[in-house]
């Protein structure tokens, strides 16, 4: 009996070894690189009065540049992220029984399998909007975060 009940602790312990929650999942593929642009960079490297140059060694070239009635421009950055991640798992447990007695023996033979999946979809947006003065320098800045 105990034998029995060994190999069914390791069977299931050997099913459950290879699940990984979604998130963990989501973690090994996601990119959190040094170069992502983010609200905390604008918030920390954008000054008023910084020239375009500076600007764009900080948060790189702007998606769309437009101009005003007064010829000064404005420039718009524009990020959009999404994130799928699918994850499954499956599991089973096997059962091989023997029973000896009288004259010949019997043989049994039972199993039990199980699958489950999730899946989870989260887009990012930041859009931030430098405006610059008559000589090239930021004379204002804004930006919108979202998630969902």
């Amino acid at each position: 009996m105990r034998f029995i009940f060994a190999v069914f602790l390791v069977t299931v312990m050997l099913a459950s070894a290879g699940c990984k929650a979604a998130s963990q999942h989501r973690d090994a593929v996601r990119d959190d690189g040094a170069d992502k642009l983010t609200v905390g960079t604008v918030q920390k490297e954008i000054k008023i009065g910084m020239s375009s140059t500076d600007v764009v060694s900080v948060l790189g070239s702007p998606n769309m540049v437009t101009t005003d009635s007064k010829r000064r421009e404005a420039w718009v950055y524009d990020k959009v992220a999404t994130e799928r991640v699918y994850s499954t798992s499956s599991g089973g447990v096997g059962v091989l029984g023997l029973v000896f007695g009288g004259v010949g023996g019997a043989a049994g033979s039972g199993s039990y399998n199980a699958n489950s999946g999730a899946s989870s979809t989260t887009q990012r947006t930041l859009t931030i909007v430098i405006k610059y003065d008559e000589n090239g320098l930021v004379r204002d800045f804004a930006y919108r975060q979202s998630s969902f």
